[in-house]
């Protein structure tokens, strides 16, 4: 079997699923894992884009009518939440964590990501797979709703101006790299972050500690149109095909690229980006996996906050 990225699928261990939504092995069988090769893809996106990522999202074109609003909905317990007592959170991550639309190579797909704290104040963290899902090239019509809820963007709607992801990622779709970062264009002259906030991040993680994993799932239980949270101990991977670690949760397709945050504070919302939801196994659909914060993404980072 498979593992099973949660996105259109880049090659990953010999049984993972990629969780975007709708569904697709965009990538096939042959994915591998690789050491760190040090170097990041950089994807310049032309500034007339933006103009048809919208127009490709009829929905979005809708939803970002009107001025941004304070209003958004909480994140709920997704089917299969991991542990505490399961009770709806809001505050900064219901602002900072967002839907991603894009197509690739004529079909449309889902991810999830997040807002993080950058010099440049445009930073989006997802997973590798909801940029470049595959080797043949970058994603198309790629949008960012902060805050998306029932067909609704209270913060408006921001298209990317550069997409970033590992060499080792571009090249071999090492699922250790299965991360990716967006730097978006400022709307009606605003920042993302100066919009709806950012979370922190960390490297070297996801730690042995309390995190919460946020996204848009499809299935089961949500339909992609509002957030879900799950919350456990991330645990080294069992089957020993990847250097990363994951949650019991059940969460599929289109949480790809949804945060996962550690020191989490329901009360305001806020917490520290640790990982980012890549995949899960075929035969597993009670575990989510993301890739490790390490080198990789450290120097991905210092790439894209400029």
């Amino acid at each position: 079997m498979r593992p099973r990225l949660l996105a259109p699928a880049a090659a990953l261990p010999a049984c993972a699923v990629l969780l975007t939504g709708p569904p697709s092995d965009v990538g096939g069988p042959g994915l591998w894992w690789a050491p760190w090769s040090g170097g990041v893809a950089v994807h310049e996106v032309a500034a007339s884009a933006a103009g048809r990522a919208l127009a490709h999202w009829p929905v979005l074109r809708t939803a970002a009518s009107g001025t941004p609003s304070a209003h958004v909905a909480r994140l709920r317990p997704a089917p299969g939440y991991g542990g505490g007592r399961a009770r709806p959170v809001g505050g900064l991550v219901a602002r900072t964590t967002g839907k991603v639309f894009f197509s690739y190579r004529g079909r449309d797909f889902m991810c999830s990501g997040s807002t993080v704290r950058s010099a440049n104040r445009d930073l989006v963290v997802t997973a590798a797979h909801c940029l470049r899902p595959d080797r043949r090239g970058w994603a198309d019509d790629w949008t960012f709703v902060p805050g998306y809820t029932g067909g609704r963007a209270p913060f408006g709607v921001f298209t990317a101006r550069r997409m970033l992801v590992p060499d080792s990622w571009s090249r071999r779709r090492d699922g250790d790299s299965d991360v990716g970062m967006a730097v978006l264009a400022p709307r009606a002259g605003r920042h993302v972050a100066d919009v709806v906030g950012a979370q922190d991040i960390a490297f070297g993680g996801p730690p042995r500690r309390r995190t919460l994993v946020f996204g848009y799932p499809v299935a089961p239980g949500p339909d992609g149109e509002r957030p879900a949270y799950c919350a456990g101990l991330p645990v080294p991977d069992p089957r020993g095909e990847t250097r990363g670690r994951g949650v019991r949760c059940r969460m599929a397709r289109g949480s790809s690229g949804g945060p996962w945050l550690a020191r989490f504070d329901p009360a305001t919302g806020a917490g520290t980006l640790v990982a980012v939801t890549s995949f899960r196994y075929s035969d597993d659909p009670t575990t989510l996996y993301a890739p490790p914060f390490g080198r990789t993404v450290r120097t991905l980072y210092a790439r894209a906050r400029r």
